[in-house]
């Protein structure tokens, strides 16, 4: 830890330095591991999304979900530039406006607003799927199951933001039993399935993987949130929160990266293929490698309950930041006042009924059915993902390091790569539509409103509120 010159004659002495360092670890836990339960949960069904793509073809399964995971971390390496130069928050918002102006903040803003929804809807979702997996008997119950979960959660937002610490609690919840169910899969399975590997042969294996990664790269959503979320710590100067930030982007390449590879490569060896109506990949894995007693229970009930704190987590950041924009008292909004209206924990009650009724309407649409939705989720994100990295592409010609430049401009190529192949598949062009409309709708009431600034750091300013 450094010290400034100004802060040093003050500096506490070594003993209640040492005495703090305690209580900073607790909160990079709570903030961490609260932070990355998105792109966590999602380990429970991007690996089944990309055998689908896949036509159910095993042998292509791990070179798919580690092309997967490389990408995921080039999309990191971006965020961590982002974290670096905007330690007080921001993410792509504040680069687009920095690096092409106020305007381009709205379409990463309208991308995230359209990616809260689908991560509540498809976490709700793959929550019911993963309770119907331990309780078949619940099958036919699926969408009103689902909608009951999702209301339960919408309303545990009334209480504001007191369920951080338990978010971090359930996302290493569900890694430590992961864990288990892998060393038990790999050294001792209970059963194994029937589904076969026959792979593909030359130029055909390779354009199936290519066509079918893109789907899995739902497994990337919640990479963003580290580089806003570190808004929330106004307790810890700039040096800090970058320490956070990229703290947490590590952890969650390392956990993220870790769990998927190491499941899809349990999912080969045991032969665990594309799963009946009534259970998931991830929960078939889980019952070969552990059997049907304690251990699954615990896996299917960490997952859930992961899944559920992901779709809160959003529940939380998608109306702070709607919140955002409908401005304060000192300074003008976008958006009508009324969705900024809070109870007496801070919670915008109008716009989280606004995301109710919004995922309640997908999730209906796809049947509770959470494989229906990942086509959608990795469309939205990425044009929040491509912006982000074009602005860094930018900062760093002016900066004069093309290395730095070379690298975000192929990050950006595959990005738009995968958010081309999506688009292609018909229907998930309904989130591009979405984005667009959004950001166009938002830039007209900003233009409307005389053009207010502070608009490049909205989402700091949702994250800090």
């Amino acid at each position: 830890m450094t010290i400034s010159k100004s802060a040093a004659a003050t500096a506490p002495p070594a003993a209640a330095t040492h005495g703090r360092t305690p209580r900073r670890s607790v909160l990079f836990f709570a903030f961490a591991f609260a932070v990355i339960a998105d792109p966590v949960s999602s380990v429970a069904y991007a690996i089944e999304a990309a055998l689908r793509a896949l036509h159910g073809d095993l042998a292509l399964l791990l070179p798919t979900m580690s092309l997967v995971v490389g990408l995921v971390v080039v999309v990191t390496a971006n965020y961590w530039q982002l974290v670096r130069r905007f330690p007080k928050g921001g993410g792509a918002a504040a680069a687009a406006a920095k690096a092409f102006g106020a305007r381009w903040t709205f379409p990463p803003i309208g991308a995230l607003v359209v990616d809260f929804v689908l991560t509540i809807g498809i976490s709700i979702a793959a929550a019911a799927s993963a309770v119907i997996a331990l309780f078949p008997g619940l099958a036919a119950w699926r969408i009103p199951l689902a909608l009951t979960l999702l209301v339960v959660v919408a309303g545990l937002t009334w209480f504001g933001h007191g369920g951080r610490l338990l978010f971090a609690v359930m996302t290493v919840a569900f890694v430590i039993i992961s864990v288990a169910v892998l060393i038990l899969g790999f050294a001792s399975p209970h059963a194994s399935g029937h589904a076969n590997a026959p792979g593909s042969p030359g130029h055909s294996a390779v354009l199936a993987v290519v066509l079918a990664f893109p789907v899995a790269m739902a497994l990337a959503t919640g990479v963003e949130a580290p580089s806003t979320a570190i808004a929330q710590l106004g307790q810890l100067d700039d040096t800090h929160r970058r320490r956070f930030g990229r703290g947490t982007l590590a952890l969650l390449v390392v956990i993220v990266g870790g769990l998927t590879l190491s499941l899809t490569a349990l999912a080969v060896r045991l032969h665990i293929g594309i799963p009946g109506a009534d259970s998931t990949q991830i929960a078939d894995i889980a019952h070969a490698a552990a059997g049907p007693g304690w251990l699954y229970g615990a896996f299917q009930l960490t997952s859930s309950l992961l899944l559920l704190a992901a779709a809160s987590s959003s529940f939380q950041a998608g109306p702070g930041l709607l919140k955002a924009l409908s401005g304060t008292s000192e300074r003008p909004g976008v958006l009508p006042p009324v969705l900024g209206r809070t109870n007496r924990h801070h919670t915008p009650y109008w716009s989280v009924l606004v995301y109710l009724v919004a995922a309640a309407l997908i999730i209906v649409a796809a049947a509770g059915q959470e494989q229906e939705l990942v086509l959608f989720y990795a469309v939205a994100v990425f044009v929040s993902f491509l912006v982000g990295l074009l602005a860094m592409t930018r900062f760093a010609l002016r900066e004069g390091k093309p290395a730095l430049a070379w690298v975000n401009g192929v990050a950006a190529v595959a990005v738009t790569f995968t958010l081309g192949v999506n688009l292609l598949r018909g229907w998930p062009v309904l989130s591009l539509v979405a984005t667009l409309l959004i950001a166009v709708g938002l830039f007209f009431r900003w233009n409307r409103a005389g053009r207010p600034t502070g608009i490049e750091d909205i989402e700091a300013q949702a994250e800090a509120g």
